[in-house]
Parts: C-alpha cells; sequence; structure tokens
C-alpha cells in the first residue's frame, strides 16, 4: 500500500514541476544559450537537483545535454519535458523521493535555480554581443574621460574662483588663516579685493550715458567678476614666470593682449555652456524614453559628432540670420530704431573682440589688481618697525634693448615686488594650465577653426595675426588640405604616459636643489661686492661682473620657473592610463604639439619623462635597435660609430647599465656622463628589464626609439640639386660608418687656419686669431653654424653661435680678443661651407633672387607645399596704432601694404626647406599610421617603438625619394610665372647627376 502511495506522490510531484515550469500560461518560452557557460551552469543546476533528490546518471543522460542533442537547448522541447520527467525517475526509489522534502518546498528551490539560470542565460547573451568601442577604447571608459575633458577645458577658472571662494568662507568660520603654501596665500589675500573692484567697476559708469562710458565696458558685462578675478592673476603671474625679457617684469602690451584674450575664449565657452544648457533643458527628453537608451545611442562616433555638430551650427546658423532679417526688417518698417539698434549691438557682441579691445580690457584689470594687491614682510622681518605694506605690483617705464639690435626702446612693464618674485619659482604647481594634453583622442581636423579640443578654441594654423595667410588657409578646399588635415590627427592620435621611474628621480634631483643632469642651479649666483678703490677700471670691471650674474641669475629664474611648469604637468598627468597631445601647424607646414609646456619637442627631461602608453613586444629586431638607440643617446662620438659598434658599446657597459636602473643615484652614476641624461636612463631601464628577461625578446617596451637626419636641411638641399658630393657627405649614400658633415667643416675650418696661422701678423690679422683658435676647433664648435646655415643663418648670426661655445669653454679671457676671434672663425666656417656645398649654396641663391624680384613687386612670397598645403610668407612692414588705455597710451603693430624686401628674400630659402622637410614628415606619419605603427616626430627626428624601427626606416626612406622625385623646384617656378606673369624670373640652377634611388640601400641616412 506505502508503494502505491509513493508513485501516486510522485506521479503528483512530476505533474507539479511539469506545469509549474513550462505549463504555466502565463509564462514566456524560456530560450536557453547554447554557450559552455551556460552547459556548465545546466550541469550545476542538475547535479544540486540529484543531490538534493538522489537523481542516477540516467536522468542526466536524458536531459538532452549529449552532443546529438545540444541544438534542441535553445528552444523548449518535449526532449527537455521528457528530460524532466526522466529525472524523476532516477530517484533511489519513491519513498526517497517523498522523504527528502516535501511537495512545495521542492518546487520553490527548483524554480529559484531556474531564475537563476535564466538571469545568467541573459548575461551571457549580453557579453557575447560585440563589445562598442570609441577610439580604441569602451563605450563607458570613453564617456567617462570625455567628461572629464570637457571639464578640464571648460571649468578650470570656474574651479579656482571656487577653490578661493571656499578658502575664504572656510578662513571666516574658523577665523584662522589656512594652511597655503606662500605664493597660494598671496593669490587668496588679492582675490577677494580684486573681485570686489571687479564687481563695483560697472557702478562707476552706470549713471553715465552710453557714448560716455569708458570703452572696456562692454567687455565687463560677460563674465562674473570671480572668473575674471582668477583670470588676472593666473595670467599675470604666468607671463611673468615665463617671460624672457628680464625676471620678474613683463610689457603692459603683452600682459593686456594676453588676458583679453583668456577672457574672450572663457567668454565664448561660457556663452556656449549656458546656450547648451537651455536647450538640453528645452528638449530634454521623459524619464522613462532616457532611461531605455543605450549606451551607443548615449555616445556617438567622434565622426559622428563632430559631422552632426557642424550641420547643427551650419543650419542654426542660417535660420538664425534668416529670422533676424526679418525680424529687423519688420521692425524697421515699424520705425522700431531703438530695437534695431539694441539688436545690432547684441550681433557685435557675438563678433570677435579684436587686439584693441583685448588691451582696453586688460589694461584695466591690471590696474585694478594692482590698486588692491598687496604684499607684507613676514613677522620675523618687521621686528620693531611699522608694518611695511607696499603694492605687489608696479607700473612702470624701462627702456629695453632687443638682442641683435642697436636702438632702444622705451616700454611700459609691470614689474612684481621682490617678495613675489621670491615665490614664483613654487608657483607653477598652483597656476591653472589651459591648453593640458588631453585625456581622449583629439576630435579630427576638418577646417581652419574646427578640430583638436573639444571647448578650447583651436586653430590649424598659428598665423601670429598675418590676415593673408589665414584667409588663405580658409578658403582652401578640405579635400586639398586633407591629407595635412589627417597627418594632424595621426600625430594628435598617438598616446602617451608618464615614466614614472624617471619622474621619480627628476623629483628627487630637483627637490636636492637641482645642478644635475643638466637641470637648472636652484641656487642663484653671488653678486661681486663692490671694490674700495677709485680705480675706474676696476670699478668698470666690476660692474660688468655684476651685470653678467645678474643676467645669470635672471636666466636661472626663468628655467626654474620653466622646469616647474613642466614637472607641475608631469605631476597632474602621472596617473592617468594615458593622453594625447593635439598638433597643428606654423605657417611653413611644420607640426608642433598645442600644448606649450610638458612635450616630446622640449628638453631631454620632458623626452626622458615621457613614454608611450602603448607597448609592444620588443622580439629581435626591437632588442638591437634598443641597444643602438642607448648608444645613440650616450653620444660623445659613439653616435658617429657603426651600427655594429654601437651595439657593441652598449653590451660593454651593461654592467653600468644594471647599475643605473637599480640605482640612479645611489650607484655609479654612469646616466650622467650622457648628453641626453634622462632619455639615458629610461633607456638603460628598459634595457635591463629585458635583459634580465628569460625571454628578452618578448619584453614589453613602451620606450620611443628615434631615427634623426643627418643635417637634415642639406639632405633636402643635396636631393634638390642632385648633388654627389653634398649626399656623401650627409649620408644619402650608403657607406660603413655614417659620414659627419660637421667633423668634415670643421676639418676644412682647422686646414685654413693652419694655412692664416703661418702668415706674417703685421700684413695679416687673421695670423693671430689662427693661432689663438687653432686648438679649439672641433665638430662642436662649428656644429650650430652649419646646421643652421641651410636654414638663412648670418654671419652675425654666426658669429654669436660661435662666441658662445668660446666663452663656455673659458680659454679666452678677454672679451675684445674672444669677439675679434669670434668673428675671424664665424668667416672661416662661412667660407668651408660654401666650398662643400656648392650646390645647396646655388639653390638658396636662386630661390633668394626669386624671392628678391617677388617683394619688388610689393608682393609676399607664396608657395604651396607637396602636401597642398598653401604658404604665404607673412613679413610685412609693421605700422604704429596708438590705444589709449585706462593705464597708459600703448603703440599696437598692424601690418601695412607694404612688404619688407630684404626680409622677405632672406627668410624665402630656410622656409621653403622647413615647408619640405614638413611635407616628408607628414607622408611618412600617413605611410606609418597605414603600416599600423605608433609615430611621433619632431621636424627630422622621426619615433616608434623599437620593434618597428626597420619598417619605419623602410618608409621614411620611400618617401623621401618619393617627394623628391617630383620636379619640386620646376612646379616653384611654374607657380611663380602663373601668379606673376610680368616677372622676368632667374632661370633653375644646374643640377647634379646623383640617383635619388641610393637613398633606399643608405643605412645611414636617417640613423
Amino acid at each position: 500500500m506505502w508503494r502505491d502511495l509513493a508513485k501516486q506522490a510522485a506521479s503528483r510531484k512530476t505533474k507539479l514541476l511539469s506545469q509549474s515550469l513550462f505549463s504555466s500560461p502565463s509564462s514566456t518560452p524560456l530560450k536557453f544559450s547554447q554557450e559552455p557557460s551556460f552547459l556548465e551552469k545546466s550541469r550545476h543546476f542538475y547535479a544540486r537537483a540529484c543531490r538534493n533528490y538522489g537523481s542516477s546518471l540516467v536522468g542526466l543522460r536524458q536531459v538532452g545535454v549529449t552532443s546529438s542533442q545540444k541544438d534542441e537547448l535553445s528552444r523548449p522541447s518535449p526532449t527537455y519535458h521528457s528530460g524532466f520527467s526522466g529525472f524523476c525517475k532516477g530517484y533511489a526509489s519513491s519513498a526517497e523521493a517523498i522523504a527528502s522534502t516535501d511537495e512545495d518546498s521542492g518546487s520553490e528551490e527548483i524554480q529559484e535555480m531556474l531564475e537563476d539560470l535564466v538571469r545568467e542565460s541573459k548575461a551571457q547573451s549580453h557579453l557575447r554581443q560585440p563589445k562598442r568601442v570609441v577610439n580604441g577604447m569602451g563605450v563607458g571608459k570613453y564617456a567617462i574621460l570625455r567628461k572629464r575633458q570637457i571639464k578640464l577645458e571648460t571649468e578650470a577658472w570656474e574651479e579656482a574662483a571656487k577653490e578661493y571662494q571656499e578658502l575664504l568662507a572656510d578662513m571666516c568660520e574658523q577665523k584662522l588663516a589656512p594652511n597655503l603654501p606662500y605664493i597660494k596665500t598671496l593669490f587668496l589675500g588679492w582675490f577677494e579685493p580684486l573681485r570686489d573692484a571687479i564687481a563695483a567697476e560697472p557702478a562707476t559708469w552706470a549713471s553715465k550715458r552710453q557714448h560716455c562710458r569708458p570703452s572696456h565696458a562692454p567687455f565687463f558685462e560677460h563674465l562674473p567678476a570671480d572668473k575674471m578675478a582668477v583670470i588676472t592673476m593666473h595670467k599675470l603671474m604666468g607671463l611673468l614666470m615665463t617671460n624672457s625679457g628680464g625676471a620678474g617684469a613683463v610689457k603692459v602690451v603683452q600682459a593686456a593682449c594676453a588676458i583679453g584674450e583668456a577672457l574672450e575664449n572663457e567668454v565664448k565657452i561660457h556663452r556656449f555652456l549656458e546656450k547648451t544648457k537651455k536647450k538640453s533643458i528645452a528638449i530634454k527628453k521623459p524619464e522613462a524614453e532616457s532611461d531605455t537608451m543605450t549606451n551607443e545611442q548615449e555616445i556617438p562616433t567622434k565622426e559622428q559628432e563632430q559631422e552632426k555638430l557642424a550641420k547643427e551650427q551650419e543650419q542654426e546658423k542660417l535660420t538664425k540670420e534668416q529670422r533676424l532679417r526679418k525680424k529687423v526688417t519688420k521692425l524697421l518698417k515699424m520705425k522700431k530704431l531703438q530695437r534695431v539698434k539694441e539688436i545690432v549691438k547684441e550681433q557685435d557682441d557675438l563678433k570677435p573682440w579684436g587686439q584693441e579691445a583685448h588691451v582696453k580690457v586688460g589694461c584695466r584689470l591690471i590696474q585694478l589688481f594692482m590698486e588692491t594687491a598687496y604684499i607684507q614682510p613676514s613677522v620675523d622681518q618687521l621686528g620693531d618697525a611699522p608694518p611695511d605694506i607696499r603694492p605687489a605690483f608696479v607700473h612702470s617705464l624701462k627702456t629695453i634693448t632687443k638682442d641683435g639690435q642697436k636702438t632702444n626702446r622705451r616700454y611700459g612693464v609691470i614689474e612684481c615686488d621682490p617678495l613675489v618674485h621670491k615665490g614664483m619659482e613654487k608657483t607653477a604647481r598652483h597656476m591653472v594650465i589651459p591648453y593640458m594634453p588631453m585625456l581622449v583622442p583629439p576630435l579630427n581636423w576638418t577646417g581652419y577653426d574646427k578640430g583638436a579640443y573639444l571647448f578650447l578654441p583651436s586653430y590649424v594654423m598659428r598665423t601670429h595675426g598675418a590676415k593673408q595667410q589665414r584667409q588663405v588657409v580658409k578658403s582652401t578646399p578640405r579635400k586639398q588640405l586633407e591629407p595635412v588635415y589627417e597627418a594632424l590627427n595621426i600625430l594628435g592620435s598617438t598616446k602617451w604616459r608618464i615614466n614614472k621611474r624617471v619622474l621619480g628621480v627628476v623629483d628627487r634631483i630637483w627637490a636636492s636643489g637641482g645642478c644635475l643632469a643638466d637641470l637648472v642651479d636652484r641656487e642663484d649666483v653671488s653678486l661681486p661686492e663692490e671694490p674700495d678703490t677709485e680705480d675706474e677700471a676696476e670699478i668698470r670691471k666690476w660692474k660688468w661682473k655684476l651685470k653678467a650674474a645678474k643676467k645669470k641669475n635672471s636666466e636661472r629664474h626663468s628655467q626654474r620657473c620653466d622646469t616647474e611648469l613642466k614637472l607641475a604637468v608631469a605631476r597632474k598627468m602621472k596617473d592617468e592610463e594615458g593622453f594625447y597631445y593635439p598638433h597643428n601647424l606654423d605657417f611653413r607646414g611644420r607640426a608642433y604639439p598645442m600644448h606649450p609646456y610638458l612635450n616630446h619637442l622640449g628638453s631631454d627631461m620632458c623626452r626622458g619623462i615621457l613614454e608611450f602608453a602603448e607597448g609592444r613586444c620588443l622580439g629581435k629586431s626591437g632588442l638591437h635597435w634598443l641597444k643602438i638607440h642607448l648608444a645613440n643617446l650616450y653620444a660623445g662620438g659613439v653616435d658617429k660609430l657603426s651600427y655594429d659598434d654601437r651595439v657593441a658599446f652598449t653590451e660593454n657597459h651593461v654592467d653600468e647599465i644594471f647599475d643605473c636602473a637599480d640605482r640612479p643615484l645611489e650607484g655609479r652614476r654612469w646616466w650622467l656622463g650622457a648628453e641626453d641624461p634622462f632619455q639615458c636612463l629610461a633607456a638603460c631601464i628598459n634595457l635591463t628589464e629585458a635583459l634580465r628577461s628569460p625571454s628578452p625578446e618578448t619584453t614589453i617596451s613602451y620606450m620611443p626609439v628615434h631615427q634623426d637626419g643627418s643635417c637634415n636641411g642639406l639632405q633636402h638641399y643635396a636631393a634638390l640639386g642632385r648633388d654627389k658630393l653634398g649626399a656623401a657627405a650627409v649620408n644619402l649614400v650608403g657607406g660603413e660608418k655614417p659620414a659627419d658633415v660637421y667633423s668634415g667643416i670643421a676639418a676644412r675650418v682647422l686646414d685654413i687656419m693652419r694655412t692664416d696661422a703661418e702668415k706674417d701678423p703685421a700684413s695679416n690679422p687673421n695670423a693671430l686669431h689662427a693661432r689663438l683658435l687653432i686648438n679649439e676647433v672641433d665638430r662642436k664648435l662649428v656644429k650650430q653654424t652649419v646646421m643652421t646655415s641651410v636654414y638663412g643663418v648670418t654671419y652675425i648670426g654666426a658669429r654669436d653661435q660661435i662666441k658662445k661655445r668660446l666663452k663656455e669653454r673659458g680659454t679666452i679671457a678677454d672679451d675684445t680678443a674672444l669677439f675679434a676671434a669670434s668673428c675671424y672663425a664665424a668667416r672661416t666656417t662661412l667660407t668651408a661651407l660654401g666650398e662643400m656645398f656648392e650646390a645647396a649654396r646655388s639653390i638658396m641663391s636662386w630661390l633668394g633672387d626669386c624671392a628678391k624680384v617677388i617683394a619688388a613687386e610689393n608682393h609676399p612670397v607664396r608657395w604651396t607645399t607637396p602636401l597642398g598645403l598653401p604658404v604665404v610668407q607673412p613679413y610685412r612692414q609693421l605700422g604704429r596704432h596708438l590705444i589709449k588705455t585706462s593705464l597708459q597710451v600703448l603703440t599696437l603693430q598692424r601690418e601695412t601694404d607694404k612688404v619688407m624686401g630684404k626680409r622677405q628674400r632672406t627668410a624665402f630659402p630656410p622656409n621653403f626647406v622647413h615647408s619640405l622637410d614638413g611635407s616628408h614628415m607628414m607622408m611618412t606619419a600617413l605611410a606609418c599610421k597605414k603600416a599600423g605603427l605608433n609615430f611621433a616626430g619632431v621636424h627630422d627626428s622621426y619615433w616608434t617603438h623599437a620593434s618597428d624601427i626597420d619598417e619605419m626606416n623602410r618608409i621614411l626612406r620611400e618617401k623621401f625619394v618619393e617627394l623628391y622625385e617630383a620636379p619640386i623646384l620646376e612646379n616653384l617656378l611654374e607657380s611663380f610665372q602663373e601668379s606673376f606673369p610680368t616677372i622676368n624670373f632667374p632661370s633653375l640652377p644646374d643640377r647634379g647627376d646623383f640617383d635619388l634611388r641610393q637613398v633606399l640601400g643608405s643605412t645611414y641616412f636617417f640613423n
């Protein structure tokens, strides 16, 4: 009887399970995934059930998990039902099944497990969808970084103002001054009075009629007073830190322009944000609808975003103009002229401010700052004397002599108090630094002012106010500029990060006083004491020494401020996974990062701190190139050896390299002997990691490895002139080891000097100079002059370069003798250059003659680079325009219609060659991108991962040959003749028969 009861109970349980799981009218069919994780989960589910109910293996086989039945798992089927039936039959006995649990609890547990299974199935289904990627990163991550980037660009000034306000509020509440760094305490003390003065400014002209108000009045109404105060303080202090004209002083016109321009940029961002805020409120979607938006809808791709924004702006512009025209026409018919004037004024506010407005509003803000900013020595300096409270900044007139110019000019300058100047070097970390490296890839360039930063004003070319160049670029068809835009986009898309180990070493050296690894000494040189004598010669000598010491201290101050700014950026970016440098062009077509401080165009310290964010396995080739790279960075003649000898040099110094990596400052410090010490240290760390690895070739390397042109300007001239002699001197032709043009010129200079030294000094005054210099001539003495000769260095420039080198050595103490010897050495070096590079000289002369006849007709020289970029030389005579401001009458320089003939002629040869090396770099960047390489370029220095150097070397040689296989000079002459049909141009210079294809096999062309 009990058997019958057990059978009935089992039957009822089976029926109930079947109904509850599959037969409920309200339930929807369940679909199960065929993914392995799902099958594993289902097995786990059945195993749990079997443990609870004592299932046998027979029941599991009937579930339908066998290979022949896997396809049936994706939908409800009779097989699945029979599986559950078989599963229930699989108990050891019906009585055991009944005893295991009661009917309801068993059903609930199975239902819970099934719900878990369905949830897992949904999760697996979601994971199977392809991951959405934006700019090489996940949608969510990109959204977070983009949000941070927008905040960095749009809220920097606001955040600074907010910080000062919060500190002031804390001071009021706690009645205690916060423990802040010295310079931040000053900022906090200046902020409130300046903000209040700016806020009160409109009241001073409120009662006056419109035409009686000061000309700067309209510009005070666009931004909150606290934001204007922060911009004024930070901009002025930033200029005082970085100004090269003298420590703690800046020209009024320079400061006023910078402050006015910063205000206008912030006004544009402020207006845009206010406008989009209103727009987003007006078109806000219902909550339910917004909740259902997918990540794909929320985060469009960069290209979609740009295209949509451009279309919206264009459409909005058209509709707005149409509405405005209609409204004005209607008001004019109704004779409501006052309303029309108001509309016109409103439109005028949206126009660019211009330089005149910049200086007027900038001068008024500087004036308010000077009136409200005071400084007081610390208590211990005062003693029993009354408090010495004095202005922190003063306005004065100063006579300034520009380098290389004989005339002096008086300028209005803003000078800071010595106490402010003292704390300035530690200001950088508290400064608002605009145009920081970007956290997300820059916007692609699509127009003159469309690209790079998301909100900060960005222009594809740095025209420095040259209207004609700006208009030409704006009017050039986008299709023509597409290769240039694409190359800039590639340079901007390279992801960087901070090398924390190198930064740590830099920080330690800097904290201990600098003066190591080419870092500037953080202490000033002591000033010479005034001699206690009436001897005029001694007093004159003391004055010269005092002047030199003060100049040295001024230079050190500027260098310390510059280092602090670079380190401030590095510290801010060190915890970021990666960042990007948007690039733009100078007028010649050379690419530069838009961030001004910490970038790969900077000093050895900057380059040592930076590395690629993406790492790549070294491989056999990469390990080889990393060893060569380290030897190149150590230099000191090692970089002039063959590749095999450079590798041998590195391998012979493995112990020193390991020591550098392990104990950079406590060990033998071998890396400090390198010409590029911080980059050498980074290479030592990377190479140590590889060599200590069980498999060196699989080591991931983040280090950029460089390939530099050999006196690249002369390489371009040799290719233009098909000059065999010049080509061999600058490695366009292959050789067993690299040719060194600087050593070649130095050898020729030495030959000339030896000949002159044998002459009679009475009849030939050069004999004395030759004898004085004969032991000083080496490649370092002539290198800078040779390098810049192709870029138009003059005799005066060459003299100053050589004088600087000789002064560094200190072998000629007398200043008069030093000057005379420098003059002789400069003439001799330029003579040797003319002999060795005759073809280059003839092309330079031809280019100069063409520019001369064009400028004679009062036209600027203009040409189009091989990549389609139009170039217009900006050298025009400047007119003076007087502007009356609240601070002083300022003289603004403005372009006139008259070109500068001499400057057009002398600048054209170097500018033309710069446009060609810029084209070569961009052509290489485009090809490297197609080949899947990471690429960075510094004019004639190309960077990529060690493992990709061979591929980049092949590409850059092919692109150089491709560039010069085109008839560049013929095309240039033809464009001149088309533009100026009435001018007779000189015929093209004779050229040689050098075979450009030899470059493809030249090992040391770039090395």
